[in-house]
């Protein structure tokens, strides 16, 4: 009988592996459409809050009710401690973000310490960051995009993206990603070289 341990398939196997690209504004507004028309109350919920929050997958997967709302309220804004680098991230909650999470936590009877994704399966009392790619797959195949060329980072960096091409304000940016570098900003958002010394130029210091 032969011993030798059949090796495992690679998560990664047959998928595009870099950065994945972030979601252009047509395309949020499209996606929520999908998700609304389909009565999806908790993927629109976890698409806003992903957009919203720029949070990694692991923090975003872990969040408790009590993160985001008290009593019947959904917060503006919320603190959360980061899982990888162990520091407090502040994100904003827009209006139509605060509506779907309360109308989420309204249909599953959700309440103070609860996970606010709870996992249908047993093994695991919240979403897993592998259901959340899952999620994630199925909301830019529902308007026709690759799922390859996106993934749970696009719903990271979507936001940050938009704010960062208004502003140029990378500072701002790095807060908001909970970066502890600014060259990690930089790295993230692909911003070019070029950019990136047009924005030192014009800073005084």
């Amino acid at each position: 009988m032969d011993a030798t341990p059949r090796a495992s398939t690679p998560w990664n196997k047959g998928k595009l592996i870099g950065q994945k690209s972030q979601l252009k504004l047509k395309e949020i507004w499209a996606i929520r459409i999908r998700l609304q028309l389909a009565r999806r109350a908790r993927d629109l919920a976890h698409f806003n809050l992903g957009i919203d929050s720029k949070l990694r997958g692991c923090d975003l997967v872990n969040l408790r009710v009590c993160d985001v709302a008290q009593g019947a309220r959904v917060a503006s804004r919320a603190i959360v401690m980061q899982r990888k680098t162990h520091r407090p991230v502040q994100f904003e909650l827009t209006e139509q973000t605060r509506e779907a999470v309360r109308a989420w936590i309204t249909q599953a009877k959700l309440t103070g310490d609860q996970f606010l994704f709870p996992s249908r399966l047993r093994a695991s009392p919240h979403l897993s960051t592998r259901q959340y790619a899952k999620i994630v797959d199925a909301s830019v195949s529902s308007i026709g995009l690759d799922p390859n060329e996106y993934g749970t980072h696009t719903m990271r960096r979507t936001k940050a993206t938009l704010i960062y091409r208004r502003t140029k304000n990378l500072r701002a940016v790095q807060l908001l990603l909970g970066h502890t570098k600014l060259e990690s900003t930089v790295r993230y958002l692909g911003i070019e070289v070029d950019d990136a010394l047009e924005i030192a130029e014009q800073t005084d210091v």
